[in-house]
């Protein structure tokens, strides 16, 4: 899937994102995303072929970005140092950043991953497998008393706590984004702990 990043392509993805998970991928027409972002809904085939397009690229997008994220903050981790504890803390930090910055896409993801074409859904649970396979081996690092099926249980496991955000509440209703952060944080360590014994 080739990708044009223009700020106006960047922000029909973004009111799409907040659109769909506002009111499913069928409730939203083309014109509704074309005047949240200022143009017609005809306009938008300049950008994109149609939704289908834009939801494809949503989803194959943000797991393309956690896993090369994944893939840098664990070697800046390891460039710095040796302990395998500080790539599991930045993948833990980068995780979170996505869990409280990008709700909509969660939810997006939740309900509407099954709409995609074929190459597109089995490309996102591809990119997502490598996601998952580079926490185990940082997991599996920090805790080796944990097996590999043990780690990767407990890797989905707290990608459930972390994206359970968008359900916690009203994002006012929670802490600053800074305490939230911090208590995901300890959570997901806590959680890795306790299933290493």
């Amino acid at each position: 899937m080739t990708t044009h990043a223009t700020p106006r392509r960047e922000q029909i993805l973004r009111e799409a994102s907040r659109l769909f998970a506002e009111r499913g991928f069928h409730g939203v027409g083309v014109d509704e995303i074309g005047a949240a972002v200022g143009i017609s809904g005809p306009a938008l085939y300049r950008h994109f072929a149609g939704k289908d397009a834009m939801l494809a690229e949503l989803l194959v997008g943000i797991s393309s970005r956690l896993r090369d994220g994944g893939h840098r903050r664990v070697a800046q981790a390891e460039a710095a140092g040796p302990a395998p504890a500080a790539a599991l803390d930045s993948l833990i930090a980068g995780h979170i950043d996505f869990a409280l910055d990008d709700r909509a896409l969660i939810i997006l993801h939740d309900r509407e991953l099954d709409r995609l074409p074929d190459a597109d859904r089995k490309r996102v649970r591809r990119l997502q497998r490598q996601y998952v396979e580079l926490w185990v081996d940082v997991v599996r690092r920090v805790h080796p008393a944990l097996t590999e099926p043990g780690a990767r249980a407990c890797v989905h496991a707290v990608f459930g706590l972390l994206n359970s955000t968008p359900r916690l509440s009203r994002p006012s209703a929670l802490p600053d984004r800074e305490e939230t952060a911090a208590l995901l944080h300890r959570a997901a360590l806590g959680a890795f702990r306790a299933a290493a014994g």
